[in-house]
């Protein structure tokens, strides 16, 4: 379980149970500059049909879930307009037991052998191929200051890298071959 936050925006991912107005109708997910906030904790989840160990380091170009730890929800996306920019939306999606659709899987996309806890990652959505970005823009009522997150066709824009912040990280058994004491990997 952690926080991720966008190392351009210095915004967290963020969601709640508040549905988009338009687009998909799905719960939203925005960014907060707040480091406290429950909202902001994502559970590492496999991609649907795929299994892994816990504490298993997460290899990059590994294929997950980021599942919303307070409503169960999943990350996820789709064709549809952002609200505010216009990019691809970005929601979250799912049943009450975490349970969603192959829209909810996305590939860890790093320069690394491992997703490091000191060094941005890039998700990137399996189905549209769109990177996961904040917009640089904010919405309104009722969720006033919240930074809009959307999907991008470009890994090289702006504000698509995240880097893993507060969290609960289990440690792996045994040692990979370039750790010594200090544990960064997720």
């Amino acid at each position: 379980m952690l926080k991720i936050m966008n190392t351009d925006l210095r915004l967290r991912l963020h969601s709640h149970d508040v549905k988009y107005g338009s687009g998909s109708g799905q719960q939203s997910i925005t960014a907060v500059d707040v480091s406290d906030d429950h909202n902001s904790h994502w559970l590492v989840r496999p991609a649907m049909g795929e299994t892994c160990k816990r504490g298993s380091p997460i290899k990059c170009n590994t294929n997950i879930r980021l599942q919303h730890v307070a409503t169960k929800k999943n990350l996820h996306s789709h064709y549809f307009s952002s609200p505010l920019s216009g990019n691809q939306e970005v929601s979250a999606y799912g049943d009450d037991g975490g349970e969603g659709d192959s829209g909810d899987n996305w590939t860890v996309v790093c320069n690394n052998d491992y997703w490091r806890r000191d060094t941005p990652v890039k998700l990137k959505h399996i189905d549209t191929a769109a990177y996961l970005a904040g917009s640089g823009r904010t919405f309104g009522r009722p969720i006033s200051g919240q930074g809009e997150i959307v999907g991008v066709t470009s890994q090289y824009g702006a504000y698509t890298d995240w880097q893993a912040m507060e969290g609960l990280f289990v440690h792996p058994s045994d040692l990979l071959p370039h750790q010594a004491a200090i544990h960064t990997e997720l």
